[in-house]
C-alpha cells in the first residue's frame, strides 16, 4: 500500500501512473487468469478485521484491461458463511470451471459453469459437514507432513494436470480434476522452514517453482526450476530470492500470490500481496517478472507504478480527479504496529481528498460512531454528469446509499443510489444531471470510499 503509506509525503501527492494496489479493496493471496477478453482474480478477502477467522465472503473481481476492476455479487453463495481462503486460479477443463479454495482449512473442488461462478462443491452438496458433505482434496494436516491450504494448479503441455499446496506438496489430478493420484511428492527445495503460497508455470521448456518464506512484513518467495518435469529433479539458481521487502520504496511483505502470463506473449506478470497495515488487511500489486537468457528469474523490482494496462482500455476523463472532498467526519491517522520488522514505519490517514486521487491504495472512511456518514464533491464549476461510479470501502459487506446534487450547495436534489444493500463494486449511477457538487450518505455499508470517478 506504498500509495499512502509514504511516512514522508503527503498522500495526496501520488500521480495517476501509479497503478499499485490493481484493486480498490483489502484482498490477498490473488490468483489472476484470463477467460477471452477479461481478466478474473479469485482472492482471500480481507479487511474484516484481525485474522483469517473473520475473512470476507467469495467473489472474483474481474477487468478488461488490468485496471478497472470490478464484481457483481457472490462467487460461491453456499460458502459464503464459511472460512474462504486462498483460492487457485479457475482451470476449464471437461467443458466446466474448476476451483480450488481453502474452505474452512482444508482444500476442495469446486465446478461452475461460467469463471465467474457460481460454484458449487463437486459433488453438489451446499455444506462441508453432515450428510453427502464431501471430502476434501487435501487435510489441514496433509500427507507427508505437508498442510492443506493455499492449492495452486498447473496444466502441462501433454494435458497432464498437478495441484501443488503449502508445505511443498504436489501430486497429480486425475482427469476428472476433483481427486488427486495416490502419489504425494514432496517439492525438493534450497531452503527450507515453513512455506505456503506456491507459484508454479512453465515458460520456454522450464518449469518454475516458486515458494514463500517468513511472514508478514518479511514475506518473500524463493524458487527452483527444472527441465525435466513438473515435480523435479531440480536445479538450484545462486540467486533464488526473487522477491523480498523494498524499504527504499516503502513496500514491504511481498508474499502469496501468482505469476500471470499474458496469453501469445512472452510478458509475464509477478501478482502479489502486500503487507498493508498489519494482519489481514493487505492489498494486491503487480510488477513485471523477467528472465535472464539462461531461464533464471531476475529479481523483481517492486514499484507503485505497477504495470497499468494489458489491453486496450478507452479511458474516459475522470471529472472528479483531485477536486475538492469534504465529509462528515474522517476517521483519525492509524499508526502501524510493526510484527517483525521493527524499521517499519507507515502512517495511514482517512482525508475525504484520498477518494479523488486515482489510487486503490487510499481512502477516506468516517470516524467511529458517524452514523450519517456523507461525503460531498466539489467540481468547482456547474458540469454535465453522465456517470458515475462509487467503490465503497469493504464492499463484498455490500452497500446501500443515497446520491444528490446541487447546483449552489445548498438546494439538493436526488440523482441515484439505492435503498437495498447491494454487494458489488463499482456502484454505478447514470444522473444525467448538471452540478457542481455531489453528495452522497451511506446508508448501510462500511462509511467509507475508496474511490469516486465521475464522468
Amino acid at each position: 500500500m506504498l500509495a499512502f503509506l509514504l511516512a514522508m509525503l503527503p498522500l495526496t501527492l501520488h500521480s495517476q501512473t501509479n497503478y499499485n494496489p490493481i484493486i480498490p479493496d483489502m484482498i490477498a493471496d490473488p490468483s489472476i487468469v484470463k477467460f477471452g477478453n477479461t481478466y478474473y482474480c479469485y482472492a482471500t478477502t480481507d479487511g474484516y478485521g484481525r485474522g483469517l477467522a473473520t475473512s470476507g465472503p467469495p467473489v472474483v473481481w474481474k477487468s478488461k484491461d488490468f485496471v478497472n476492476w470490478s464484481f457483481n455479487g457472490i462467487l460461491f453463495p453456499s460458502m459464503k458463511n464459511q472460512l474462504y481462503w486462498a483460492p487457485s486460479k479457475v482451470v476449464k477443463a471437461n467443458g466446466k470451471f474448476y476451483l480450488y479454495p481453502t474452505l474452512n482449512a482444508n482444500i476442495y473442488a469446486a465446478i461452475s459453469k461460467s469463471p465467474e461462478g457460481p460454484f458449487r462443491l463437486a459433488n453438489g452438496a451446499d455444506t462441508l459437514d453432515g450428510p453427502g458433505a464431501p471430502k476434501p482434496m487435501v487435510y489441514m494436516k496433509g500427507p507427508r507432513n505437508s498442510k492443506g491450504i493455499d492449492a495452486e494448479i498447473f496444466t502441462d503441455d501433454n494435458g497432464q494436470s498437478y495441484m501443488f499446496w503449502a508445505q511443498r506438496g504436489a501430486s497429480k489430478l486425475n482427469k476428472d480434476m476433483i481427486t488427486l493420484d495416490t502419489v504425494v511428492n514432496i517439492m525438493d527445495t534450497k531452503r527450507r522452514g515453513y512455506s505456503e503460497g506456491p507459484i508454479f508455470f512453465k515458460r520456454k521448456g522450464i518449469y518454475y517453482y516458486l515458494y514463500t518464506m517468513d511472514g508478514n512484513e518479511n514475506y518473500k518467495y524463493a524458487y527452483v526450476f527444472s527441465k525435466v518435469s513438473p515435480v523435479g529433479p531440480f536445479d538450484y539458481p545462486e540467486k533464488d530470492i526473487i522477491s523480498s521487502t523494498s524499504r527504499s520504496a516503502n513496500i514491504y511483505g511481498p508474499g502469496h500470490g501468482c505469476v500471470f502470463n499474458e496469453p501469445g506473449t512472452d510478458k509475464y506478470y509477478f501478482v502479489y500481496l502486500e503487507f498493508g497495515i498489519g494482519g489481514t488487511n493487505r492489498q494486491v500489486w503487480a510488477d513485471e517478472l523477467h528472465f535472464n537468457e539462461d531461464g533464471t528469474i531476475e529479481p523483481v523490482i517492486l514499484t507503485s507504478a505497477g504495470v497499468g494496462a494489458l489491453s486496450k482500455n478507452k479511458a474516459k476523463p475522470n471529472l472528479a480527479l483531485g477536486k475538492k472532498a469534504t465529509a462528515s467526519s474522517a476517521a483519525p491517522d492509524y499508526k502501524v504496529r510493526p510484527i517483525k520488522d521493527p524499521l517499519m514505519y507507515r502512517v495511514e490517514n482517512y482525508d475525504p481528498a484520498n477518494a479523488l486521487d486515482a489510487c486503490n491504495g487510499t481512502r477516506w472512511l468516517a470516524a467511529p460512531g458517524d452514523s450519517t456518514a456523507t461525503f460531498t464533491l466539489d467540481l468547482g464549476a456547474v458540469t454535465k454528469i453522465k456517470q458515475t461510479d462509487l467503490y465503497f470501502n469493504r464492499p463484498t459487506a455490500g452497500h446501500a446509499y443515497r446520491m444528490e446534487y446541487s447546483t449552489d450547495g445548498s438546494s439538493w436534489f436526488r440523482c441515484g443510489g439505492h435503498a437495498d444493500l447491494r454487494v458489488q463494486s463499482p456502484h454505478t449511477d447514470k444522473p444525467g444531471v448538471k452540478a457542481r457538487y455531489l453528495k452522497v450518505s451511506i446508508l448501510k455499508g462500511s462509511p467509507g470510499i475508496w474511490e469516486m470517478k465521475v464522468y
